[in-house]
């Protein structure tokens, strides 16, 4: 039976472009409302962001069982490739992919001081693996759901310790200074609250109902908390975008061309390297799909506290979430298209 997806994730590109429309809509009719929002902050993390945010990220977070990585050992060549593409080559890739196409090829399009905060957005999303969305990549290429887990799992405890210093380093690379204490704050505030929050939740809801209610009736009330935590979020950052849409809306589909290439290339290094090494398809469809997509609400709410809600960095993370889907579903057929290739190598039963 050919899987699908849910009807929100299938036309999440759909849903982002009517966020964006409304937006911008809400921001030209009312501006006093995104005037009024854009003083709720504190160590300049907006407090209604923050909550949407956790809005977004909590539902993500109770799906995680940590306990799963005890089973980490029963396939390392899997997480080695996810790990090693993840935070040794994803960032920097992404870096130089934004530098070639937003300082150079666009370069006489797109103005220095803009492009550079697209590149800040881009380098914010090459350095948050996903760890959401995944589970549905996972899901329609028959992927090994334990072991996605025990995957999504082991990214979520290094962000926590190396995205705030890898992000650090490329932006002061490409000559951008942000204040560290900021950066390492956001990911207390966007990672660290919600993991802690959801890793106390699943324990009570086990120890009092057992983990088929936290599964299967508990964890899906949250989902469609998730959807409008991400749908308000965008409509909420267009509506401070309303300028910077109408100055350099063609900016959107420069900036969607190192962040495909990106995605691409990124998957074709996890998928052919698990090839080679003879990794099942069943672990090495998932552990390409984790580096290829995004944790793209975290990139979001980063780029909004680093450089606030009109800026190129937010943009660009949010052309990032447009993106997404389309180009993910493009690698999902292209997993299943190349399974018989891990057959022939005797990879698979």
């Amino acid at each position: 039976m050919k899987k699908k997806m849910k009807f929100f994730e299938k036309y999440l590109s759909i849903w982002v472009a009517l966020c964006i429309l409304s937006g911008f809509l809400l921001g030209k009719i009312f501006p006093q409302i995104p005037k009024t929002l854009s003083k709720w902050e504190y160590a300049n993390v907006s407090i209604p962001i923050a909550i949407l945010i956790w809005f977004m990220i909590y539902p993500m977070m109770l799906k995680i069982d940590f306990s799963s990585i005890k089973n980490v050992g029963k396939n390392p060549k899997g997480l080695f490739i996810t790990l090693t593409v993840n935070w040794l080559i994803k960032p920097f890739s992404m870096y130089f992919i934004a530098y070639i196409f937003l300082k150079i090829v666009f370069g006489n399009i797109i103005d220095p001081e803009l492009s550079s905060e697209y590149m800040a957005g881009a380098v914010l999303l090459g350095a948050a693996p996903c760890t959401a969305m995944v589970f549905v990549w996972s899901y329609l290429t028959n992927g090994d759901p334990l072991y996605t887990l025990v995957q999504v799992a082991i990214n979520d405890l290094i962000i926590l310790f190396a995205f705030a210093p890898i992000v650090s380093f490329l932006l002061k690379v490409g000559n951008i200074t942000v204040p560290f204490g900021t950066l390492l704050f956001s990911v207390m505030i966007f990672v660290l609250i919600p993991l802690v929050a959801a890793i106390i939740t699943r324990h009570y809801v086990i120890k009092v109902k057992g983990k088929y209610y936290l599964e299967k009736i508990f964890i899906p009330k949250f989902s469609s908390i998730s959807i409008v935590g991400l749908l308000l979020t965008l409509i909420l950052l267009f509506s401070f975008q309303g300028e910077t849409i109408e100055k350099n809306f063609v900016h959107m589909l420069l900036i969607s061309v190192p962040l495909i290439i990106q995605t691409f290339l990124i998957f074709a290094i996890g998928y052919f390297w698990a090839c080679f090494w003879k990794v099942p398809h069943s672990i090495a469809a998932p552990a390409a799909m984790i580096g290829a997509s995004n944790f793209f609400e975290l990139a979001v709410a980063v780029a909004i506290s680093l450089f606030g809600f009109n800026s190129g960095a937010a943009l660009a993370t949010v052309v990032g979430v447009l993106v997404e889907v389309p180009v993910m579903l493009t690698l999902v057929r292209i997993a299943n298209m190349t399974k018989n290739k891990f057959v022939k190598k005797g990879v698979t039963k």
